[in-house]
């Protein structure tokens, strides 16, 4: 039997289940990715708002991926496992974190700026575009996930943080009247050891714990001589009142963890394959540890790289929630309260030098820089030995990014149910606020390698052949000391309220109706910078002076502040107890970025209004003991979205082009699990979109071309076998051609990537062990998920190099786990 306790917070119906097989079971009338059991689905309570209801009779897209899925899915990272889910293309070809998230056709630079991402039910981040870090950089997944919840579209995004495009929710185990816990090893090729644990149970006197933890080592799945390692625990402990009338819940995460990050690297102009380097071998990453040889002299003292370092996140969250029921008067409350801070740091890898962005001979990288013929040019490697007249060079930048956040949250809902005729009213009266703020400081460097894997780094010393002079080029590999500098810091203070009632009229018809209205207010700080000449070399070949963009003391600050409004209203008929159609509309909004926001030449920040998003969305679904299915038609208008995009500015550094464009999308999703046999099932998904600009300030011509990265056919497709003794689960993930960028001159064909998943339980004492190969990229798939983001509509398409970023490479990984 499933425990089902109905929690509501952030317009999402959390559902603490108790820990059980139970758990991969899919709810009546939603969609559930991935492992299926052959068990008959019941009908387990989900909701968008104030009140739990079977997805059959809720009349929004409800997707849910169950626990077994998230373990089958998630070793190579969140995009694995967002990428099951209908309308969502999820890029993760950069490793376990920073998935580039996008979602309904909706222009986006990657990230989650459409989709907030929570864990049970607390945004993890109140406001996005702070700075550019994905929000997925401060949680993982762990075995203390249940299931995730994909909710999109109706009232249900007008609550908590909300979001028009959808809200991402994992929600974890709460401890249950037994102790229960599963502790799991895995081990991967290229030296991936990981160890988990979750444990819940009681406690004594209505108290409940769950917790769960992990711990990773990984040199892959790449080599760079660069590691993943590190981890994080987290848990609930929650009191239940003895009535069955709510709980009080404290949540809590600390994590500390580092996770490398694959940038896009050159590849063959005519085919998009890998390239040999210099020593023969197919080149998959050009990342090595060059921390050490690249510090320099500033104005406030030596810089020292902890590029290293990869994706570093060292912090944690400490949260409450509560739900209580006043019994037979209908009244009701529920919210939370969230404050979490970060130490933060986001090591990134560039895809070229910002100029040229593709290896060069000895030769060729003299003449692009003016730097004469190679008959008077010393090429050496870093650490001895001259470079090969054959040598190919790839001139490359990195950017330490610091970003410490902290975030504080608080959420309350008033509830009332109560009768009208024939009508069942369940209304809501709730707040929001949010207050974040985050640093943003940036140094570039740009050095000087070899094109290879691990590659070293170059030295380069040029002399006059008529004054015999010499010029030190590159010194220890350092090319181009303080390439860029970036010292920001926003801040973002939100304020909504929310009103809404969802009604149930006789047998067969929903209706829901919902109103919020918000404000923002933004502060920014952001320094000047200056070139500066100094003694910048690291001291042991030269002591040439040179230029360094550096910050020069001096701030501009500003404030923005906008308040919107959005509604939604959804119906839902049922045609019989297992057919229901179902539509919703919705007029919403996005606050911009504050990384967006520029300054005139009086010191004065752009003008700050909110983009306009208006979806609506119609279907049905369909839910019978062999099979259940969704198909729905989807509609997406987006005006005055600020475009924020990470681009090469031509000099060797970088800018944040902001880009007012305007876009439209509609298209067609269906969903279906089908029993085929006792303990085989057949999962999956089709997302069929068409999306197009409809303004763009900046490249009018661009109107009426498809939105860069958006593919028009994404699905999914898997069997899944399980005989509680032998399971096997065999399922690929497709994503449609899609554009490099929105000239529409770059176009990169589809590509599957498959996965095999095969395990085998036996009993052993009181629990069961399982012991599981999975395999993901089963055929090794080479395809090229991205071109150049840096170099944008500049990328040339016909060149001997393409610089892009291919899929993951297969890699074969173990498990052994043990559940009690």
């Amino acid at each position: 039997m499933t425990h089902v306790t109905a929690v509501v917070l952030a317009g999402v119906s959390l559902l603490a289940l108790a820990p059980t097989a139970a758990m991969a079971q899919a709810p009546s009338g939603s969609t559930t990715t991935a492992a299926a059991t052959d068990e008959a689905l019941p009908e387990i309570v989900i909701t968008g708002t104030s009140r739990a209801r079977v997805a059959l009779d809720t009349p929004l897209a409800v997707t849910q991926v169950n626990e077994t899925s998230l373990i089958r899915l998630g070793g190579s990272g969140q995009a694995n496992i967002l990428n099951t889910i209908p309308t969502i293309k999820a890029d993760g070809g950069g490793g376990e974190v920073a998935a580039n998230v996008f979602v309904r056709g909706l222009p986006s630079g990657g990230q989650y700026q459409f989709t907030p991402l929570m864990y049970d039910g607390v945004t993890v981040l109140s406001s996005f575009g702070l700075n550019s870090s994905a929000y997925d950089v401060y949680f993982r997944n762990d075995l203390g996930i249940s299931r995730l919840e994909f909710v999109r579209g109706g009232v249900s995004n007008l609550f908590g943080p909300g979001s028009v495009a959808g809200l991402i929710n994992f929600i974890s185990k709460s401890g249950g009247d037994q102790l229960e816990g599963t502790v799991q090893l895995e081990v991967a090729e290229k030296d991936r050891y990981r160890g988990d644990v979750a444990l819940s149970g009681p406690l004594g006197g209505n108290l409940f714990f769950a917790v769960s933890g992990f711990y990773r080592t990984d040199k892959g799945p790449l080599r760079t001589n660069l590691d993943t390692k590190g981890g994080q625990i987290r848990g609930n402990l929650e009191y239940r009142f003895g009535d069955g009338s709510g709980h009080i819940k404290l949540l809590g995460q600390y994590i500390n963890d580092q996770a490398q990050f694959y940038l896009p690297i050159p590849l063959d102009g005519a085919t998009r394959s890998r390239l040999p380097g210099n020593d023969g071998k197919l080149v998959n990453s050009v990342q090595n540890d060059f921390a050490a040889s690249l510090g320099f002299k500033t104005p406030n003292g030596t810089f020292s790289s902890d590029i290293a370092d990869g994706v570093s996140t060292k912090g944690g969250m400490i949260g409450l929630t509560f739900e209580k029921d006043f019994g037979d008067s209908g009244w009701g409350v529920n919210g939370g309260v969230k404050y979490s801070d970060y130490k933060h740091k986001f090591g990134l890898w560039s895809d070229g030098d910002g100029v040229i962005n593709v290896p060069e001979t000895l030769q060729s990288f003299l003449t692009n820089r003016n730097l004469g013929a190679l008959s008077n040019a010393a090429f050496s490697f870093v650490g001895g030995g001259a470079a090969p007249a054959n040598t190919l060079l790839f001139a490359n930048r990195f950017t330490d990014r610091v970003r410490p956040v902290h975030d504080f949250t608080g959420e309350l809902n008033l509830t009332k149910s109560l009768a009208t005729g024939s009508i069942d009213h369940s209304l809501t009266l709730g707040g929001f606020y949010g207050n974040a703020s985050a640093g943003d400081y940036n140094v570039t460097t740009t050095y000087l390698a070899e094109f290879n894997n691990t590659p070293r780094l170059v030295n380069l010393v040029v002399t006059n052949p008529t004054s015999g002079a010499t010029t030190i080029v590159s010194n220890n590999g350092l090319l181009n000391a303080g390439a860029g500098y970036v010292n920001n810091r926003h801040e973002a203070e939100r304020y909504a309220a929310y009103i809404a009632d969802q009604m149930k009229i006789g047998d067969r018809f929903n209706l829901d109706i919902g109103f919020r209205w918000e404000r923002l207010n933004g502060q920014i700080r952001r320094e000047r910078t200056a070139t500066v000449i100094t003694d910048s070399t690291t001291a042991n070949l030269s002591t040439a002076l040179r230029d360094v963009i550096w910050g020069n003391g001096a701030f501009t600050t500003g404030n923005v502040s906008t308040s919107e409004w959005a509604g939604a209203i959804g119906a839902l008929y049922k045609l019989s107890d297992g057919v229901s159609l179902y539509a919703n509309a919705s007029r919403g909004y996005f606050f911009p970025e504050l990384r967006s926001v520029s300054f005139n030449a009086l010191f004065q920040p752009s003008t700050y209004k909110a983009e306009i998003i208006k979806q609506a969305e119609a279907g049905i679904k369909v839910q019978q003991p062999r099979f259940s299915l969704t198909v729905a038609g989807l509609y997406t208008k987006l005006d005055n979205r600020r475009q924020v995009l990470f681009v090469n500015d031509g000099a060797g550094g970088f800018l944040e082009r902001v880009n007012l464009v305007g876009t439209e999308s509609y298209g067609i999703e269906g969903t279906l699990d089908l029993k085929l046999m006792r303990h085989l099932r057949f999962n999956g998904n089709l997302t069929i979109q068409r999306s197009r600009y409809t303004a763009f300030d900046t490249t009018p011509s661009n109107i009426g071309k498809d939105i860069e990265r958006q593919p028009d056919v994404l699905y999914n497709a898997g069997l899944y076998y399980d005989d509680g003794a032998i399971d096997i689960s065999a399922f690929t993930n497709y994503t449609g051609d899609n554009f490099t960028a929105s000239s529409n001159a770059i176009l990169l064909k589809g590509w599957n990537i498959a996965t095999v998943d095969a395990g085998y339980t036996v009993p052993v004492g009181a629990g069961r062990m399982r012991i599981s190969v999975n395999v993901f990229n089963v055929f090794n798939t080479a395809a090229v998920t991205e071109g150049s983001p840096r170099q944008d509509n500049n990328q040339a398409a016909n060149g001997a190099f393409f610089v892009g970023r291919p899929v993951l490479p297969r890699r074969f990984m173990g498990r052994l786990s043990y559940n009690f």
